[in-house]
């Protein structure tokens, strides 16, 4: 795949988040994906249907999240992308976040999924 291609599944991705929309989210995921929180002891999870209820955890609590991208950069199948997300809880309260993403690009679909916080 080309670079644009892959950083088009990733933005697709990252998009689909934002909206919650979590059957696209899952279509933009290889079938062996791994997502993980790099900085945190835990595993992270493996499969489309895995990570999707992973993130759930805590997106059940928002209202909404948005996104702001700061660079998106590809070299072949790997796509850093350094943004910053701000969640609105139910309450209204809001937390904002800045980090960088690496995702491992296979067969047109993402693989790998690390986040650094």
């Amino acid at each position: 795949m080309s670079n644009q291609a892959n950083k088009a599944i990733v933005q697709e991705m990252w998009r689909a988040l934002s909206d919650m929309d979590w059957d696209t989210m899952k279509r933009c995921m290889h079938p062996q994906i791994h997502y993980r929180d790099v900085p945190s002891d835990d595993p992270g999870a493996f499969g489309p249907e895995n990570c999707v209820k992973r993130l759930q955890i805590a997106f059940k609590h928002l209202k909404k999240q948005e996104q702001v991208t700061h660079h998106i950069a590809a070299d072949g199948d790997t796509v850093f992308l350094d943004h910053t997300e701000t969640w609105t809880f139910g309450s209204g309260e809001t937390a904002s976040h800045t980090f960088a993403s690496m995702h491992e690009v296979r067969d047109g679909l993402v693989y790998r999924w690390s986040d650094y916080w």
